[in-house]
Order: structure tokens, then C-alpha cells, then sequence
């Protein structure tokens, strides 16, 4: 394995990493046990990661970080929307 496939192999986890969490809060439609923080943190953390890339002109490090973007900006609102749900 080189650099590359190493580099791809690790977008591509950190990518889908969250998408399992957000289907699960939509199916159950309760955030109760997840930290509004965390999903928070990580999605201002990636679009920093994202900003740099753009910044610098690196495709594979904007491309990386749109997913897991996306994906915690939504886990983010679903926590908020569902803040006082009690099931």
C-alpha cells in the first residue's frame, strides 16, 4: 500500500464515519444520547480542513471533507431539533 492508497483508503472512513449516526437519529427520531458537541466540533473542525484545501488547491482534501460536513452539520440540527424528545 503507498502513500496514495493510504490517503484514500483513510478519506474514505472519515467520510462515512458519521452517516451511520445520522441514519440511526432519523430512523429513531431521538438525539437524546448523543452530545450536541461532538457532531458540532467535528463539523467546524472539517470545514476548517475544507477551507485549508481550498486554500491551497487540493482537491482530495476538499472532496474528503464535504461528507462528513454535511453529515454532522445535519447530525448537529437533528440534535437540536430533537433537544426535548423524551422517548
Amino acid at each position: 500500500m503507498n502513500a496514495t492508497h493510504l490517503g484514500l483508503l483513510a478519506g474514505t472512513l472519515t467520510s462515512v464515519a458519521s452517516i451511520p449516526q445520522v441514519v440511526k437519529t432519523l430512523r429513531t427520531r431521538h438525539a437524546r444520547d448523543i452530545s450536541v458537541w461532538q457532531p458540532l466540533l467535528l463539523a467546524f473542525g472539517v470545514a476548517l480542513w475544507m477551507i485549508y484545501g481550498i486554500l491551497i488547491h487540493d482537491l482530495p482534501l476538499i472532496l474528503a471533507n464535504i461528507i462528513p460536513l454535511g453529515c454532522n452539520a445535519l447530525l448537529t440540527g437533528l440534535k437540536l431539533h430533537y433537544r426535548n424528545d423524551t422517548a
